[in-house]
């Protein structure tokens, strides 16, 4: 019997909106402006208009339960009922007020916040938040006790299977798999290891599953994306008895067991063991697994295959993936053989078509979430009915190819001159660090634990508004500026006012850390539409980076030369480094990285040099993302973090002994790269800590880190303000670990997307703790 397609599926797709309708709809949930009904039927909408676009693009396996108000680890953590004490909780179903607090804090104690009046008493802090993988999206951290228990407490997996079927629409859902969820989590039970707590998890998962099953769910998505790092035996055994008892338990339900973001490579044997009918495969971050995957597979088992990228812009190469896969589509039988994203569209853009105003060749080699599903039922078509059948579409895509690469737009003759001559002395500062210190102190005179920020402070409405003003032509450069330079002198003159040591602009004028520098430099190309959701309701519009980078002209150095004017305190200038402006980009894949990397090094370099020249005495150059550009697998990182490292290196080693250079971390487990940022030779580093409770310090306290460190003592992905003696305390846990010398204040990381009310107080009473820690030592 012919098919018109091959089944083709999308794993998850963006639930932000194509407006960022979700984003707009927490906000006002969150400051009271509209009500708990209004947020969810926002949400059912986004459900329903993303089921019916992929039905009307040709998805065939569309998805369910990929959406989230937050984020689906922690929507897991809920559903399992992996709610920690402090919230409150302790059966029955979970509020939204007790969801909204493991996601960002709450003031009140745990029954405020479980009965959803949170609003009196210290508070509760949010969990911990830390990188999904290696991509740009944030996840919480669920946390587990030695004596944790499990119960089916939330069924949203099932409430929006039902959902989409009332609307006509047949979905498979789609779960984060019980080994992953366990292995993501942490525990503050010394010695405890989350796995030992899979046979309790299970029956939660059976349960689901079962109930799933009932309601006619035929496949179900269990994504274990542990599958591609490096896992150890009781990982993997673990893997096959969650697997064994799931099937067992839930027989008539078939499981497309989902691995993305790298090879599965040596753990191949295990993943094949497990007794699921589908695995998927990611065959763009995990090239060459192909053949041997198809060659092992079970004969009764269907392989998914992730052509279609989830995680870049470009264009798929339709004949070329064709070409790819047509002989393990032949090998195994039309009917075993699913085409699909590489993973959830979830770190894509969701249409091309909104971006009018894109060059119109870069234009035509891109790709967001909807064509990408396009791509995708052009290619189930074609391996069903031919390659005749979708003709003008392979044409397209071909005419793509050749234009791209051949394209003038992308290479530029000076840049590669510049690369070729890359030798070691362009990463090396002057003197050891100890020597650079003796002199950095003297000429600062700062008090014993200087304070200062990461460098923003908040992007108020009537900031947002004079800029789109400004981008719409409704007012002038020059009453814009005008306007810029106003908010700026009061920053400064605030911060004197509270007593900061070290002062920063505010950086009013920049829309994003990385897309104010992508906009100076060449080879960068920017969206007005591209919205992708960095976490909750933070969403970012990623710069593409297409072509060779080089910096035609000054990009900061008038708004620091300025902001200094204002004061005689030291003013920092505030860059974005090298492996943050790479990693936070859609980055081009026709050369390395490394050299993508290099090239954003030396024009980051060239403006350090003209900062120094202008006066400056301190420059932060910010690697927030340096550590999640890790590869997953340990093989790869010296490889990856000598490029890094370099890169970063590069920026910085052009300047006097007397220029101290600031970094800030972010996000970051620091154990297994602390030898790397000790290679990085920043003077000043700053990092995310709050949240640990000091923990991330461990680490440079056992390495014997050399340099300065401000680590971080207020939350700023919270609305919580904390109070002095929370701070006090965070300080002394931060001095068990750090001598005095070494020590800044500051908060976790730039304040653009706090409030002033929140960031006043927070501040007022950081400085207070400096000084109350200055006099009782």
């Amino acid at each position: 019997m012919s098919i018109s397609s091959l089944p083709v599926a999308t794993l998850g797709t963006p639930r932000i909106g194509p407006r960022r309708e979700l984003k707009f709809a927490l906000e006002s949930f969150w400051a009271g402006k509209s009500t708990e009904q209004e947020l969810l039927k926002t949400a059912a909408d986004l459900r329903a208009a993303n089921w019916a676009q992929q039905k009307s693009l040709g998805v065939t396996i569309i998805p369910s339960n990929d959406f989230s108000l937050y984020d689906q680890v922690l929507d897991t953590s809920v559903m399992v009922g992996a709610i920690p004490r402090a919230y409150g909780w302790t059966s029955g179903s979970v509020s939204l007020a007790t969801y909204f607090a493991m996601a960002r804090g709450a003031q009140g104690d745990a029954h405020d916040v479980s009965c959803g009046h949170a609003h009196h008493g210290h508070g509760v802090v949010a969990q911990e938040m830390t990188k999904w993988f290696d991509t740009n999206y944030h996840y919480m951290v669920p946390e587990f006790s030695s004596d944790q228990t499990f119960a089916l407490s939330s069924r949203k997996p099932i409430e929006e299977f039902e959902e989409a079927k009332a609307l006509g629409h047949h979905t498979r859902p789609v779960l984060v798999g019980p080994v992953t969820f366990l292995k993501l989590g942490k525990s503050h039970d010394a010695g405890f290891n989350p796995l030992s707590l899979l046979d309790r998890l299970l029956p939660v998962y059976v349960e689901l599953l079962r109930e799933l099953a009932k309601r006619g769910a035929d496949w179900v998505q269990i994504d274990e994306p542990c599958l591609v790092l490096d896992l150890d035996s009781p990982t993997r055994d673990a893997l096959k008895h969650a697997y064994a008892g799931i099937c067992a338990n839930v027989p008539g339900l078939k499981i497309m067991l989902a691995t993305y973001f790298g090879e599965i490579g040596d753990n191949l044997d295990t993943a094949l063991a497990l007794p699921v009918a589908g695995l998927h495969i990611d065959l763009k971050r995990g090239t060459d697994q192909l053949v041997q995957v198809a060659s092992r597979i079970r004969p009764d088992q269907v392989l998914s295959l992730g052509v279609v990228d989830g995680r870049n812009v470009w264009r798929t190469d339709l004949s070329g993936t064709l070409d790819r896969i047509t002989p393990t589509v032949k090998q195994l039988g039309a009917e075993r053989v699913q085409i699909a994203t590489s993973c959830s569209l979830l770190h894509v853009p969701i249409d091309l078509a909104l971006e009018t105003d894109l060059d119109p060749d870069v234009k035509s080699w891109l790709a967001f979430s909807l064509q990408k599903m396009g791509e995708l039922s052009t290619l189930g078509r074609a391996l069903a009915q031919g390659r005749a059948s979708v003709g003008d579409a392979l044409a397209a895509s071909d005419s793509a190819v050749i234009a791209r690469d051949s394209s003038p737009k992308i290479h530029n003759d000076a840049v590669a001159r510049r690369m070729a001559g890359l030798d070691g002395q362009s990463h090396s500062r002057k003197s050891p660090f100890a020597n650079r210190a003796d002199i950095q102190r003297k000429a600062f005179d700062l008090p014993r634990f200087p304070t200062t920020t990461i460098g923003s402070f908040p992007q108020t409405a009537v900031v947002r508004n004079a800029r789109a003003s400004f981008t719409r032509g409704d007012i002038t450069r020059d009453k814009y500026e005008q306007f810029l330079r106003e908010e700026t002198a009061e920053a400064v003159r605030w911060q004197e006012e509270i007593g900061l040591d070290v002062l920063v602009h505010g950086e009013f004028e920049r829309n994003d850390m990385v897309q104010y520098f992508g906009e100076q430099l060449t080879g960068f190309t920017f969206t007005k539409f591209g919205w992708v959701q960095s976490y909750g309701s933070r969403y970012v519009r990623p710069p593409i980076l297409f072509g060779d980078v080089s910096r035609p002209k000054e990009m900061t150095v008038g708004w620091w030369r300025y902001s200094q004017s204002l004061t005689k305190k030291p003013m920092k200038a505030m860059l974005t480094g090298p492996v943050t402006i790479l990693n936070w980009s859609f980055v081009r894949d026709d050369i390395p990285r490394s050299v993508a990397c290099q090239q954003i090094a030396f024009a980051i370099r060239d403006e350090v040099i003209d900062l120094e020249e202008a006066g400056a005495r301190m420059i932060q150059i910010d690697e927030a993302a340096l550590r999640e550009g890790l590869p997953l697998r340990k093989s790869q990182w010296t490889t990856y973090l000598d490029w890094a490292v370099g890169s970063f290196r590069i920026t910085a080693s052009g300047v006097d002994d007397k220029t101290q250079i600031h970094t800030h971390m972010c996000y970051s487990e620091f154990n297994d790269i602390i030898d790397a940022i000790g290679a990085m030779d920043a003077d000043v580093i700053s990092i995310e800590t709050s949240r640990s409770k000091m923990e991330l310090l461990d680490a440079f306290k056992s390495y014997k880190y050399p340099n300065e460190i401000g680590p971080g003592v207020y939350d700023i992905h919270s609305p919580r303000v904390p109070d002095i003696a929370e701070m006090t305390e965070l300080l002394a846990l931060a001095r068990q670990r750090l001598t005095d010398a070494q020590l800044w204040i500051n908060p976790d990381c730039g304040l653009k997307t706090r409030k002033w009310d929140e960031v006043k107080p927070a501040l007022v009473n950081m400085v207070a703790a400096a000084r109350e820690l200055r006099t009782a030592s």
